[in-house]
């Protein structure tokens, strides 16, 4: 049986008007998607160091009892084991394409939003720099902001992608959209007619693609050319989103510059 879900879960993620970034929101969408479509309530508490308070460094993280976890795969295992799932109904020919899509997504989605924020010259000096810094004076703004860039930038020339072009990880994007795009098909979700978790992180990443400001449109373009994919976001918005929360916490008040729906 499922364990009771505490009322005062929380969810931690930087201050959204003025600070999170593009992959941090997306995988903080992509952890209240899939808490939103297992029915179980979290409340989103903004902090300017929740980085620093994170468990493993990296947000979303959640409050729930007197445990914190952090990141959607750690979660996802949490909840389960208090009963809730969204993925017990797939067999486990299922459960590892879903699992290989996720990689996908994590591998490209994720690492070309990293690429972009702290890699692209322009966006660094123009977006990132100003937002990651925002909360600290000068010059620790500016020593965070150079920290951060320089842990990302060893990560991107560890995975071989430090030597890409702009056009190169935009195509990196449109290959998986592709792909996404493909296995989505007509089905409301990428497993029949009940999301899991892989609908989740999607979702995340490509919503927050879709409506977040950027120095160009070319990312959102990418994923503007698979009409499927927008559909779903506009489904997944409007099914979990749309009226659930009427606070500070809802999508709606995101730092970006407009709903799909309007």
């Amino acid at each position: 049986a499922a364990e009771p879900w505490p009322e005062n879960a929380a969810l931690y993620q930087q201050l959204k008007e003025e600070q999170i970034l593009l992959s941090d929101n997306a995988s903080s969408l992509a952890v209240q998607a899939f808490l939103q479509m297992c029915n179980l309530p979290v409340r989103v508490i903004c902090r300017a160091n929740a980085e620093y308070m994170s468990p493993s460094g990296k947000v979303p993280f959640i409050h729930v009892g007197n445990q914190v976890v952090s990141e959607l795969g750690p979660i996802v295992q949490f909840v389960k084991a208090k009963g809730h799932s969204l993925s017990d109904g797939l067999d486990e020919v299922q459960k590892a394409e879903m699992k290989a899509y996720m990689e996908l997504v994590n591998n490209m989605l994720l690492t070309a939003e990293l690429y972009l924020q702290w890699c692209d010259d322009v966006t660094v000096e123009e977006i990132t720099h100003p937002r990651y810094g925002s909360p600290y004076p000068w010059p620790l703004n500016r020593i965070l902001s150079y920290q951060k860039q320089w842990e990302v930038r060893r990560k991107m020339k560890a995975i071989g992608w430090a030597g890409k072009t702009l056009e190169q990880v935009l195509e990196d994007v449109d290959q998986c959209c592709h792909a996404l795009s493909q296995r989505l098909g007509t089905q409301p979700y990428f497993f029949n007619k009940q999301p899991t978790e892989l609908d989740a992180l999607v979702f995340g990443h490509l919503f927050t693609i879709l409506t977040t400001q950027l120095i160009t449109d070319e990312l959102s373009e990418k994923v503007k050319n698979y009409s499927n994919l927008t559909a779903f976001c506009r489904r997944i918005e409007q099914q979990y989103f749309e009226g659930h929360e009427k606070d500070s916490s809802t999508i709606a008040a995101r730092s970006s510059k407009r709903s799909l729906l309007r």
